[in-house]
């Protein structure tokens, strides 16, 4: 089954956005696209014309968009969860020099603002791994899930990771990584065509990414766990659709502020 789920986990986080772009159309008031919109994004980007600024600008693409489905992977695998998180930081890494490798002054602003949010948010994530290991005395995600009771014991950090949600996912307030009416997608703006779709989903990923995480709150109760997930997924599309973006040194401030407070706060509580 986690094989299977492996294998199709582009398709799965296609499905995902796609049924965010159709809640989000609700909540506006508007038709919007239809479930499978993303599919047929990705059919028309194939018959785009691929223009390429130079060979490893196009292979960072690819080494994200793989790197990115190997830490969703080895979350589904059941794999030690610290090495996940530093896997996925690995990930943005390459978009990051991707964003760097060209002159497009568009593409190194996009690079600048994934660094900060990477400065911001990747402690969370970290600290977030932290205190699964000190609850379930393990880092492996089959460990962490043959436990429960991690809101209990976990508030503060579940509190921070619904915080840093927004940036991982480019939403507002936090979606100031790709601010598409600033920078016209950040480091995104140089790729076109079939670079360009290796991109697009590996944003699929990132929802399987964020939402497994928000998952292993459930511990051993998967029924649980898939209402926390629907119950986050209605949040973070409610406060995108409430809040407007702010700057990126606002959010890096807000983000130590509140997310990395009360996570730190709540490691220490868990050690006493």
């Amino acid at each position: 089954m986690s094989l299977v789920m492996i294998l199709l986990a582009p398709l799965l986080g296609g499905l995902v956005y796609g049924a965010e772009r159709v809640l989000r159309a609700r909540m506006q008031r508007r038709q919007g696209p239809p479930l499978l919109q993303p599919f047929y994004d990705m059919f028309k980007l194939m018959d785009k014309r691929t223009l390429i600024i130079h060979a490893p600008h196009a292979l960072l693409a690819v080494a994200h968009f793989l790197l990115l489905w190997l830490a969703v992977g080895a979350l589904f695998a059941g794999w030690n969860l610290l090495y996940i998180v530093f896997l996925h930081l690995f990930a943005l890494i390459v978009l990051v020099l991707a964003g760097y490798s060209v002159r497009s002054p568009y593409s190194q602003v996009g690079a600048n603002r994934e660094l900060a949010a990477l400065a911001a948010y990747e402690p969370i994530l970290v600290l977030l791994a932290v205190g699964f290991y000190l609850v379930a005395g393990s880092f492996d995600v089959s460990a962490i899930l043959a436990h429960g009771g991690y809101l209990a014991q976990m508030p503060l950090l579940f509190a921070a990771l619904l915080i840093i949600l927004p940036i991982k996912l480019k939403k507002s307030p936090f979606d100031t990584v790709e601010a598409h009416q600033e920078i016209v997608g950040g480091v995104e703006v140089e790729y076109s065509g079939l670079f360009y779709e290796f991109l697009y989903m590996a944003r699929f990923l990132e929802y399987l990414f964020v939402y497994g995480l928000v998952f292993l709150f459930a511990g051993a109760s998967p029924l649980w766990g898939l209402l926390l997930v629907l119950a986050v997924f209605l949040l973070v599309n409610l406060v995108d659709n409430a809040t407007a973006r702010v700057r990126t040194d606002q959010m890096v401030k807000i983000i130590y502020a509140t997310a990395f407070t009360m996570a730190t706060a709540n490691i220490i509580w868990i050690s006493l």
